[in-house]
């Protein structure tokens, strides 16, 4: 109950992202449950199908834990843990609002799914896509319900455990883009970044080497792909999220080489202060554009029929704009944190513009630094599959 009272008082630019997260939670409900209505006509292969759910379940999930983070009635205050809202207290209202956020995605995501087989009259198209939906067989009530409890259980579950409470850190630790004697210790995780990608996509070549046999489905075409293409890419991609951090932190780097001016300095320091948090997620968008090239790049001089169906289409346009959105999201948790650095900079007579152009300098940078990584991914992995 807190948490709807909670989110009837939240700002309009709150509720609009809850309502982002619940679009996308209907999305993929819709998916699983087209996987369900497959499974009832072809019990063998549909297991596979079911797997491939789990890309664009994993985007948004990662989506509404990007929520959840910026969302402003889970952020510590004084005055409530006098009132019994400590940072635990806290946690656990960002996991119900955002399992009250998915549930209603997937409650949406059955309308829209029943309508469309027919069971729900009454309205335009009623049943257009009985036949694609196998209207013809009975719904397994407990397996629909199942499938859709999947993604509220599972992004409410990683809500709360990133949003627990943590140990303070030292005063040492804390990097503070305006104190120069305080400089963000470089992330450490290139080196496994670096290990995931090659594994990756030396299982892509591998694979694409081997058999037709062993298939894995997508839905709307399931002759193509085989299961080590698409795992090869799903450790590209952790692979990606794991030096995007270290990439990031070269970036402000390599900002602030050859006698850097002030907007070049405040630049370069704002982004090795806030690599972690921002560099995660760029490394995910890298690795959804790095895939999105080399489908167009395997698929663009195609003659003939598309090799991608509506509903792969469906959870390619979900796991891109979670993707995007929450790379977008952690952006704005970025600008949150130094608020009070960028008042205090004003406070000193620093300009607007020079602000202005420090933001700009960042965006060039990471462009300059995560351009050249994505397309050579992209044709590196689009070379064995050709």
């Amino acid at each position: 109950m807190l948490a709807l009272r909670l989110a009837r008082g939240t700002h309009p630019l709150v509720l609009l992202r809850r309502l982002l997260v619940s679009a996308a939670s209907a999305g993929v409900g819709f998916l699983l449950l087209c996987t369900l209505g497959h499974a009832v006509g072809h019990p063998g292969a549909s297991v596979l199908r079911l797997l491939w759910c789990v890309v664009p379940l994993a985007a948004t999930a990662h989506f509404a834990v990007a929520v959840a983070r910026t969302d402003p009635s889970t952020r510590p205050r004084p005055g409530l843990s006098a009132v019994g809202l400590g940072p635990a207290r806290l946690a656990a209202i960002a996991a119900a609002s955002t399992a009250i956020t998915c549930t209603l995605g997937s409650a949406v995501a059955l309308l829209v799914y029943l309508h469309l087989r027919g069971d729900i009259t009454g309205l335009p198209f009623d049943g257009a896509a009985s036949g694609l939906l196998a209207a013809d067989q009975p719904m397994p009530v407990a397996a629909a319900l199942t499938l859709l409890a999947v993604l509220p259980v599972t992004a409410s579950a990683a809500a709360g455990l990133t949003l627990r409470p943590r140990r303070a850190t030292r005063p040492g630790d804390r990097s503070d883009p305006v104190h120069p004697e305080e400089p963000a210790p470089a992330p450490s995780g290139l080196p496994w970044g670096c290990a995931l990608l090659t594994a990756g996509l030396a299982m892509e070549t591998y694979a694409s080497r081997g058999a037709t046999g062993s298939a894995f489905p997508m839905p709307g075409h399931p002759e193509n792909s085989t299961a080590g293409v698409l795992a090869g890419w799903a450790l590209t991609a952790l692979g990606l999220a794991f030096a995007g951090p270290a990439l990031t932190h070269f970036s402000g780097r390599l900002l602030q080489l050859a006698r850097p001016g002030v907007a070049r300095l405040l630049a370069g320091r704002v982004l090795m202060a806030e690599a972690r948090r921002i560099g995660r997620p760029l490394g995910v968008v890298c690795a959804v554009a790095s895939a999105a090239i080399a489908a167009a790049v395997l698929y663009g001089d195609q003659v003939g029929p598309h090799p991608f169906g509506p509903l792969t289409g469906l959870g390619a346009a979900l796991v891109m704009s979670c993707t995007v959105a929450t790379l977008l999201t952690a952006a704005l948790e970025s600008r949150h944190a130094r608020a009070h650095t960028t008042a205090a900079l004003l406070s000193l007579g620093t300009p607007a513009a020079v602000l202005r152009t420090a933001t700009a300098l960042r965006a060039l940078a990471l462009l300059a630094v995560f351009t050249p990584v994505t397309v050579t991914i992209a044709e590196v992995a689009a070379l064995p599959l050709r």
